[in-house]
């Protein structure tokens, strides 16, 4: 089979499968998030502790929504060639698309990080944790990936062909090291490492305490359920972003020869880029029908930590006491 039968072969199976990702990504995802803002919109009235995870889970929602608007015109992309004149409408798109995902990946890194100044570090957490801090924090993010998304907007459509497939065919400017390792390491890697780190941390405190109770379980199940909202979409994509890089850059061309290897990781890249949307339907999963849990454990198991830090700084200060 010839190299453009090979990749004629990928591009039908991906009609399909995008299909059968998207369509349903996007109709869960919207009920899910709608139904998410409603809910922590309705908390924002609410004590502090309430205030600050709705104002994290809103955020997370709209980026989820940015995302899930852009699917429609993903799926028609793939399926249609669009006029030299969308290229504006196409650069804008995709910036959005992008300016999604990322979003959602600093927003999960933040909750990662308050809940772990919340139970890790009870006692700075009321200097450290508030509404206008994570409001300020929110902020932020949105601005920081705004700037992000620009090289996208200004790098990876070039092209002026007269008919071009939209989130295809991107121009060599896009796939240059500076950005792709910024998008990498940035985008990604440090996040990661920061979830990771954020989980691990908590877990450890919880064991630490002692605590089994129903909470705490709870809790542990909170934790994870972030990490697979986390890892499990984002991972398999920037693996896949990477293994184009080093196609692209000539660094895989003796292990990727043959077209039938070649059609294989276009097809894995382009199958890992739609897991990644999961993350709408996922984030509002682990975060909206468990938020009930959050709220009713996360102030006990401070209570409970900080008691136990406390009866241990008696302690020492009597054993202090009886040595001097």
């Amino acid at each position: 089979m010839s190299q453009t039968k090979e990749f004629d072969h990928v591009d039908e199976v991906m009609k399909v499968l995008e299909l059968v990702f998207y369509i349903p990504i996007f109709v869960v995802g919207l009920i899910l998030n709608i139904a998410a803002l409603a809910v922590f919109c309705g908390l924002l009235r609410k004590k502090t502790e309430s205030a600050i995870s709705a104002i994290y889970m809103i955020n997370l929602a709209l980026m989820d929504l940015v995302l899930l608007l852009i699917l429609p015109f993903k799926m028609h992309a793939t399926n249609h060639k669009w006029p030299a004149s969308f290229h504006g409408l196409c650069s804008i798109l995709e910036g959005l698309y992008f300016y999604g995902i990322y979003g959602s990946i600093y927003i999960i890194m933040c909750i990662a990080v308050d809940r772990w100044v919340a139970i890790c570090h009870p006692f700075k957490s009321k200097q450290l944790r508030s509404p206008k801090a994570a409001m300020a924090t929110c902020i932020a993010v949105w601005m920081l990936v705004s700037a992000s998304v620009i090289p996208v907007i200004c790098n990876f459509r070039k092209s002026k062909s007269n008919t071009f497939h939209c989130f295809h065919e991107f121009s060599p400017e896009g796939w240059k090291p500076p950005i792709i390792i910024s998008v990498q390491v940035f985008g990604f890697i440090v996040p990661a490492l920061v979830v990771v780190f954020c989980s691990v941390q908590i877990i450890w405190t919880l064991q630490q305490s002692g605590q089994h109770s129903p909470q705490s379980r709870a809790c542990v199940k909170i934790i994870y359920s972030g990490l697979c909202a986390f890892l499990v979409p984002f991972t398999p994509s920037h693996l896949a972003i990477f293994l184009q890089f080093l196609v692209r850059n000539s660094r895989l061309i003796l292990s990727f020869q043959d077209c039938g290897t070649k059609a294989n990781l276009s097809l894995f890249i382009q199958i890992a880029m739609c897991l990644s949307n999961i993350t709408c339907c996922l984030d509002a999963m682990c975060y909206y029908f468990i938020a009930h849990e959050v709220r009713n454990t996360r102030h006990s198991l401070r209570m409970s930590i900080l008691s136990q830090r406390r009866a241990t700084n008696s302690t020492s200060e009597r054993e202090r006491g009886e040595s001097s």
